[in-house]
């Protein structure tokens, strides 16, 4: 499933680094890499941020309207 990296994508700027250390850091970014694929597949977005909210409810009507506009749901 994960495509394998190139030598190129990673280097080493400073410092001496030993292949144990390396390959750890790989598993490391590997790992993050792949649990942030799988949290944006099963994100769900908020209530709060739905599209229907941005759409206001008709007025109400008839007597006692401007009352009735006050009340819940």
């Amino acid at each position: 499933m994960s495509q394998p990296l190139d030598a190129a994508a990673l280097s080493v700027v400073k410092g001496e680094v030993s292949a144990e250390e390396l390959a750890a850091l790989v598993v490391v970014l590997n790992a993050s890499i792949s649990q942030g694929r799988a949290t944006n597949k099963s994100r769900v977005t908020p209530e709060w941020n739905a599209p229907h909210r941005a759409i206001r409810r008709t007025l109400p009507h008839g007597v006692n309207a401007w009352r009735r506009s006050a009340w819940p749901l």
